[in-house]
């Protein structure tokens, strides 16, 4: 939400909302703007949340993605070199540069300067695999390192470093998986009503065109990474040249692909709050607050009145009534252990990825496959060994006469 431009796509606040309060950090980055991080938006919003409390208010932070909220909580990140502001000249970004290599080659080059950090990044993840490079080469110290001394600090703990705010308060709104699957059906049908299609196709023929004509389109930085615009490519790129039946076709599964990418989404923003704020111990993990948001009709009861008195508890420093999502965890797991599958070929990272894994489908088939030529082999090998025996009391020293 951070770009100018794909105002729909990105379920931007509405004008009317903004005006009920202020809001912060909406439509300001060049959608051209390709190397924007967390970095970059932790600086500015941290600079903005002293702003408002020098205001005696309130700053409430609303995700959305939880990678940048956490940037917020605690003192994780690592800030390399500054950019260069005082020219015009294009900053080449090295994380990108690095991106470009081969992900056996970087990996490798990881497990030179940084063993640590190369056995917790899974090998095929170039852009993390990439950052920890960029930090070794920029700062002269391994990427682990640093985040040792982050998480040793006084206040700090698995997440890393000390909560950077003493008291805050996290309300997680969630529902049932059938109804908020259906709810985001009904979302994106919503935003093709809206007029998704004609704000595509403008940002695709203004941003876009020249880059696909160019066969350097990229996916994976700046704006494009948004849900929703990867998903009608081929749509964008073929409409007008193609046939109306075909067209039809595309924008369909473009249509579908949103909705899937949608819900897979939402699954894994609730699979990071269960794994990274629930199931972690540790004395710098802020308590969590769960709203049921399942039965709109019942927002009040459910939603409005818990979260006010919650906050409002936060303001005075008393205890709030209502008590924080508590889930079981195994104190031993290892969420960075690293296993290499040599059925199915793959490196798993993390005892419970492990753990599925080796329930899976794929990898379970693969077992069975390998059992079976086992078997065939011992087969073989017995019926060979049987060929060869001699008879009983036979000297094998001597002639057969």
């Amino acid at each position: 939400q951070v770009y100018k431009g794909l105002d729909i796509i990105t379920n931007k606040v509405s004008p009317q909302e903004q005006r009920l309060c202020r809001h912060h950090m909406i439509s300001f980055v060049d959608p051209l703007v390709s190397d924007y991080t967390v970095v970059d938006f932790r600086d500015k919003a941290v600079a903005l949340i002293s702003y408002i409390f020098a205001r005696d208010k309130i700053p409430i932070i609303v995700g959305g993605t939880n990678y940048y909220i956490e940037s917020l909580l605690w003192k994780v990140l690592i800030s390399t070199k500054e950019k260069a502001s005082a020219t015009t000249e294009l900053v080449t970004d090295r994380k990108v540069e690095l991106e470009q290599l081969d992900s056996v080659e970087l990996h490798r080059r990881l497990r030179q300067v940084d063993p640590e950090m190369a056995a917790r990044v899974h090998p095929h993840d170039k852009r993390k695999v990439a950052r920890s490079l960029q930090v070794f080469e920029e700062m002269g110290i391994p990427h682990s390192e640093i985040l040792h001394q982050q998480q040793e600090e006084e206040g700090g703990g698995p997440l890393g470093g000390p909560l950077k705010y003493p008291q805050p308060c996290i309300l997680w709104l969630h529902a049932d998986q059938a109804v908020l699957d259906q709810r985001l059906e009904k979302r994106v049908d919503d935003m093709l009503a809206a007029g998704l299609l004609e704000e595509l196709r403008d940002f695709h023929r203004r941003y876009n065109q020249e880059k696909v004509a160019e066969n350097r389109q990229d996916y994976q930085h700046g704006i494009f990474q948004s849900i929703g615009f990867k998903e009608f490519h081929e749509y964008l790129i073929s409409e007008g040249s193609c046939s109306p039946e075909t067209s039809a076709l595309l924008l369909q599964k473009g249509i579908q692909a949103l909705k899937q990418v949608t819900k897979r989404y939402a699954r894994r923003q609730n699979k990071w709050v269960r794994n990274r704020f629930l199931k972690r111990p540790g004395p710098n993990v802020p308590p969590v607050y769960g709203l049921e948001v399942s039965d709109l009709t019942r927002w009040e009861e459910d939603v409005l009145k818990p979260a006010l008195e919650i906050v409002e508890s936060f303001i005075q420093g008393r205890e709030p009534p209502a008590k924080p999502v508590k889930m079981e965890y195994d104190i031993n797991e290892n969420k960075r252990s690293h296993r290499v599958c040599e059925l199915c070929d793959r490196v798993i990272i993390g005892d419970r990825e492990w753990a599925a894994h080796t329930r899976s489908k794929s990898h379970l088939h693969h077992l069975k496959k390998r059992r079976r030529l086992e078997a065939s082999s011992r087969a073989a090998e017995t019926e060979g060994n049987s060929g060869d025996t001699e008879p009983s009391g036979q000297d094998s020293n001597l002639p057969l006469l």
